[in-house]
Order: structure tokens, then sequence, then C-alpha cells
């Protein structure tokens, strides 16, 4: 607002004389503002129109006390003669600020200037930046927890800490349970689930559905139940309910509560509005964030490899590890189907899909369980591979599989052989057995995939004489088949190329590479299968480094890992041992 001063040469003209005391009291009469002019007795000598509107007790003559509010009074007490004095203050409802400037023979002239909507826009701006301060703080506090729980007890502490004496989150209702909590300022959060009508609650009921979201509502807290409040809260003055509008759905509602008996004015209920809508959209991320996880896991539980049976002739152990810590699963897979029954083989399948991460799991999951369908009906690794080849042509994208089969009974049996893997079956063969102790007959099929390694009672490492081509490319798969006979204390280890391009060692760019695993496996003669998977997995971590198979300086060069060992014991498993826990193959 205009801030009418008196003229700036006025004292100087006064100083001089050189104006009159008719001049004066024209100048005063004329000034648009409030003016009027005190003596040395403190007596009023001067008063304008807009003075003596503003104090009607206001005339010449008068002492100055009473006529005007004590701030301007005091203020004329404390000035000193020929100097200028300020002073501000109100005046009913508005706001003003007094200047005084000195006139000739010790009068005094003081000069008001209406300030109220400088002061009110200053207050505005003052209480804007507050709230912005305060949502930007809300933000933060709700945005770092993407637990439902945890941003409901946030936006009622939030609450109840700016926007009222308690605050009231209320979630929307879960099979006819309401969950609520219950925050007083300065006080811990009470949550509770209960068995109560929302439409006890005059807007809450229209606030838990509606959406878009309604206005805020307005509550008698005559009328408010007794479990809406906090504990010994007791009845509020006034009640306001407003929304909290989620993603396409509402998170919930919040009810302010207010002790003093003065209801939520607009501004109020604007700024409220303003916090439910970041309050609704963090509850609602929350909500999404733990269904997603739930669904994730769900998923992740189907796509993990299974918790290895438990054979009499034969012991399994298995380890995977994805290559990238944040998630369980990942391109690598191995899955067991334990015979159903006698002179039934053990399937056993462990792959590699190129790619990681989530796409390359789905792939995983496909292949698994396409193979354990297509085993109820084929047992030979060459009509299995074109079955499951045939499945995937045209589905997988540009993705595709590499994968080795393995088909476990017990004893030396003789199985089938394969494009020159015959003769080594025959040869290795050499003659039935039942039971522990007498050795395992396993039938071995690589289709594009590292052939697996066995090593022998006398700490030699053989490469089983398969190979084949990718699954999912060509129409077609060739593939070759090795049989062999594991004697008792000897293992057939199955892994993925992830433990041979381990890229890590002293300059942490060499890999891991066959030969290291051949002479890791030969330190494991005569070990337990779980034994020789640990040893290989701690020997493949440290050659890492602590990096994430094989990432160094950026690069994307990282790779799942897995492996299965099969190993024929030297005597039965010993029943005490129990089920493996299976987190252990998820290090």
């Amino acid at each position: 607002m205009t801030d009418h001063s008196p003229p700036p040469d006025a004292h100087d003209r006064a100083a001089g004389g050189a104006v009159g005391a008719d001049t004066h009291r024209a100048m005063v009469e004329s000034a648009p503002v409030p003016v009027f002019a005190v003596d040395t007795r403190r007596e009023v000598s001067l008063v304008n129109a807009a003075a003596r509107a503003l104090f009607p007790s206001l005339a010449a003559g008068a002492p100055l006390a009473g006529a005007v509010p004590r701030w301007l009074a005091d203020a004329d007490a404390r000035r000193s003669p020929g100097r200028s004095v300020a002073a501000r203050g109100r005046v009913g409802d508005g706001a003003f600020t007094a200047r005084a400037t000195p006139l000739p023979g010790g009068h005094t002239a003081w000069w008001l200037s209406d300030v109220t909507r400088r002061e009110t826009a200053r207050r505005s701006l003052r209480s804007a930046e507050e709230h912005t301060a305060f949502l930007v703080r809300t933000s933060a506090r709700l945005q770092s927890s993407l637990n439902p729980r945890r941003c409901a007890v946030v936006t009622a502490e939030l609450a109840a800490g700016e926007l009222a004496d308690a605050a009231v989150v209320v979630l929307p209702p879960r099979r006819h349970r309401l969950p609520l909590i219950r925050v007083a300022a300065g006080r811990p959060p009470e949550e509770e689930l209960l068995t109560a009508a929302p439409d006890k609650v005059p807007g809450l009921a229209e606030a838990l559905v509606d959406f878009p979201p309604g206005p805020s509502r307005r509550a008698d807290p005559d009328r408010l139940p007794e479990w809406l409040p906090p504990a010994g809260f007791g009845r509020p003055g006034a009640v306001l309910v407003v929304p909290l509008p989620g993603s396409g759905t509402p998170a919930g509602a919040l009810v302010l509560l207010r002790r003093a008996a003065r209801d939520f004015d607009g501004e109020e209920d604007t700024f409220a509005r303003l916090f439910a809508a970041r309050a609704g959209a963090a509850l609602s991320a929350a909500a999404l964030y733990e269904e997603q996880v739930t669904t994730v896991g769900v998923l992740q539980r189907e796509l993990l490899p299974p918790d290895l049976p438990r054979l009499e002739y034969a012991q399994l152990a298995g380890v995977y590890r994805p290559a990238q810590s944040a998630q369980r699963v990942g391109g690598d897979f191995y899955d067991v189907r334990p015979a159903t029954g006698p002179g039934q083989e053990t399937g056993i399948v462990l792959g590699d899909v190129t790619g990681k991460g989530p796409e390359a799991a789905v792939l995983t999951g496909r292949i698994r369980h396409t193979l354990a369908a297509l085993r109820l009906v084929e047992a030979d690794h060459g009509r299995l591979l074109d079955l499951l080849n045939s499945a995937l042509l045209g589905r997988t994208g540009n993705r595709f599989a590499t994968l080795v089969l393995a088909s476990v009974e017990a004893g030396g049996g003789s199985g089938e052989g394969g494009n020159g893997g015959e003769d080594s079956a025959k040869d290795a063969v050499t003659g039935p057995g039942e039971g522990p102790g007498t050795g395992v007959t396993v039938r071995l099929t690589s289709a594009g995939h590292p052939p697996p390694l066995i090593v022998r009672d006398g700490g030699e490492v053989e490469t089983a004489a398969t190979h084949g081509t990718l699954v999912g490319v060509l129409p077609k798969v060739s593939a070759t088949t090795y049989t062999t006979v594991l004697r008792p204390g000897e293992t057939c280890l199955l892994y993925s190329d992830g433990v041979t391009e381990a890229r890590g060692g002293p300059r942490g760019d060499e890999l891991f590479g066959e030969e290291r695993l051949a002479d890791a496996l030969a330190s494991c003669t005569g070990m337990p299968a779980e034994a020789v998977v640990e040893r290989v997995l701690m020997l493949t971590s440290e050659w890492l480094a602590g990096q994430e198979h094989g990432d160094r300086d950026g690069r994307e060069d990282r790779d799942d890992i897995a492996m299965v060992a099969i190993t024929a014991p030297h005597r039965a498993p010993l029943r005490t041992m129990g089920t493996p826990d299976p987190e252990r193959y998820l290090s």
C-alpha cells in the first residue's frame, strides 16, 4: 500500500521558520492519510478529517492519552524534542505505522499509514513458506519408507503435530475390519483393527470408497463414536474428515481432531487437502509396492531351484547364486524330478538362458515346467530335447538356452548311448547293482552347454563326452548322450559357465577357467556332494573377491552361477541328517 509520508523537506522548512501556522494547518488538513499534531504539553493541536475518522475522540485541545491507542500514546511520550519517532500497532482490525516529525514551536506531527494489506500479505507469504517447508518434510519422510503401515503411522504423526491436536488415519476395510492409526500430538501411535462401521463418522465412509475424492467434511464432535479419538484425548471441539486419494483408488481417510471449539477454516481445509494428497500418494505407492513384492515373492518361490530330494542310492547337492544380489532369480537354473517308482530314473536338468534378470527367469520357468511334463511321457534325452525345442521355437523372442540333462539310477546297469557315446558307456558299465555303495549309473546329454566333469576315485577329472546344439534356435536339436557309472565316492558335477567365466583373480580381469575348476574338483576326491559344491563355490567367490560375478569397473559381464553334484555314496545316507535347508543354496 502507498506510504503517504510528509514531504521530505517539511522538517527543513519548519526548522527555518519559512512556513507559518496557517500553512501547517492547511498541510495537515489536506493530507490523504491520518495526521494530527500535539504540542509540548502533549495535547492535540491539529487533527485532519482522516485522523478524526480513525480516532473519534481525537480533538484539538484534548490530551493525546486516552484518545489514541496506548501504543501510540506511549510512543509520543518517549519522543525527544526535535527528533523523529516511529511506532507500529493495531487500530481495530487494521495494522498501522506512525511516524512523528517536528514542527515549529515544539509541536510534533504524527503521520499514520494503514499497512494492513501489507501485513496480511507478509503473514500469508510467511505462512505459505512454512506450509511449503512442512510439505517438503512430509514428502521426504513419507518417501523414505515403502511399508504401508509405516507410511500410515508417519501420516498420523505429521498431521497430529502440524494440522491438529490429534489425527486418525483410517485405511480401507480389510475383511470387514477397519484398520486405524491414532496419534495425539506428542504421544506414541495407537494401532487397532476394529469391527466398526465407518458410516458412524460423517464423511468417513464416502472418503474410503469415492474416487475421485469428494470434499472434506466437518463432523459434529458430539456424534463422534468413542472408538475414533486416541485414548485419553477426550471429546474434541472440532472434527475434519479429509480423503486420502490414492492412485486410481482411495488410499484411506484422515480425521483431524482439535480440542478447541473452533472449526477448521478454509485455509486450514486447503492445507489439509494438500497434505492428504501427498500422504495418499505415498500410501498408495507403498500398498502397490507391497502387492508387487508379494506377487514377485510367489513367482520367485516358483522359479527358484527346488529342494533337492534325498535318494537312497545317490547324494545330490546344488547351489545357485544370481549375478545380481538384489535378485533371487536369474538366467541359470536347475531342476530335479525324482523317480516315481522302481526301475525309473531321477531326472536332473541344469541350464543357462541368455540374458539376466526377470526376463531370463521367466524362460527358465517355462523350460523347467515343460521338461517336467515331457519326462512323464518320454525318457530318451534326444527326443526330450526335440520336443522341448519345438515347444520353445518362436516363443522366446531372441532368447535361447543351453542345458545338460542327467538321468540317474542305482547300480551299474547299462543305459542309452548315442553318436559315439554308446561305446564309452558300455566300457564304463561293469554290471548291475542295487542300493547304496554299489555305484550309480548316469546318462548325460549336453545341448550347447559345458559338458559335466567327473571326479574319479583316484583323483582324475574327466570331461563327459557329450555335446549338442542350442535349444530354441534351430528347427532340430542335435546332441550326443554319454553314459557312465560313478563308483562309491565318485562325483559328477553339472555346472553353468558362470563358474568358469567368473572374472577376477589378482588382476581382476582373468577368467576362473576350466583348468582351475578341474584342479578344484581334483581336491574334492571322496567328498560328499554337498562338500563338493561348497568347495567350488568358495573358490569361485574368492576368485571374484567380492565382485558380482565378474563385474569390475562397471562392465556388464556378470553371470549367474549354478551347480549340481551327483555323488555315489560309500554307504546309505544317514537318516538323522534331515532335509537340507533350502536357504543354503541361495548364497
